[in-house]
């Protein structure tokens, strides 16, 4: 999850999904609440521990810890090496996503069908868009932690990438670099507002509307393969925050286009193979015993 949300693009939500631990991760988060605390007065510090579920989420930020410490650098340089290659496994990885999803849904129906669509179309449409500029104040660092969380617990919608529609991507990982421990703790406080704010919404969801919910996020993931399409022409690009020129708007062609375009080869070969692994890695999963 720490990698996949490091690249704009890809969801931590849909690795969360690809591995089975969405809902225990949804449901533990939005156990955080007065009962928590109720609990943490008066049966102590171990029973608060385990109605939170404290075990399952401290091996998880765990892991996302570690990911981003020792997987991140590696991710982000192979999409800038090897991007189509990296987009192709990506591809792969979430179309797989979308039928483990979709296969969960109890019985497909005009009502879930529609919701799935509806899904798909929004997902399309966000990540068709072009990022935009908006004024650094301490009020929009705070709304864009709680946009870009949401984000990146939904399947299918990167929060990385919210923050770049939202023109804020340079201005937190600036924050990052250079300790601007102001900005980073807005940008948190709005991350944690968001997370327990939404994470009630999702656990309800989940409870009540249980289907609708996963045609939805089936459709989300659907909607976001538009962003992962391997073979992309670089229209604008920005100047990030070491310096370099990174591609700002990008649009979606074909790999014989992407050659005539760009003059690199398309790999065509090697990406449908990536793709195929990246299928593979997900339906070995999805055979795996489920959690709980």
């Amino acid at each position: 999850m720490g990698a996949a949300d490091a690249v704009p693009g890809v969801s931590g939500g849909t690795i969360a999904f690809i591995t089975g631990i969405y809902e225990e991760l949804i449901h533990s988060i939005r156990r955080f609440d007065l009962k928590a605390l109720n609990v943490l007065f008066k049966k102590g510090l171990v029973a608060a521990w385990k109605q939170v579920n404290g075990t399952f989420l401290l091996v998880l930020v765990a892991g996302i810890a570690l990911s981003i410490i020792l997987l991140a650098k590696t991710v982000l340089f192979l999409l800038d090496e090897y991007p189509v290659l990296l987009w192709s496994f990506f591809f792969g990885l979430i179309l797989a996503s979308t039928w483990s999803v979709a296969r969960h849904v109890a019985g497909w129906c005009a009502n879930r069908m529609s919701v799935f669509v509806l899904g798909a179309v929004l997902a399309y449409l966000l990540t068709s868009m072009s990022p935009s500029s908006v004024p650094d104040s301490a009020l929009m660092v705070f709304f864009a932690g709680m946009i870009a969380i949401c984000a990146m617990i939904l399947p299918g919608i990167s929060g990385s990438f919210i923050l770049l529609l939202l023109g804020m991507y340079t201005t937190i990982l600036t924050a990052i670099k250079e300790f601007d421990f102001a900005v980073i703790a807005l940008f948190a406080a709005g991350a944690a507002s968001g997370l327990l704010a939404f994470s009630r919404v999702l656990s309800w969801a989940f409870n009540h509307y249980r289907s609708m919910t996963l045609a939805l996020l089936s459709g989300f993931l659907l909607g976001s393969l538009n962003k992962v399409w391997p073979w992309k022409y670089t229209l604008s690009y920005t100047i990030n925050s070491k310096g370099h020129q990174v591609p700002l708007v990008e649009q979606n062609v074909t790999p014989t286009a992407f050659t005539d375009l760009t003059g690199e080869p398309s790999q065509l070969v090697l990406a449908i193979l990536l793709m195929l692994f990246g299928l593979a890695v997900v339906l070995l999963i999805d055979r795996l015993p489920s959690r709980g």
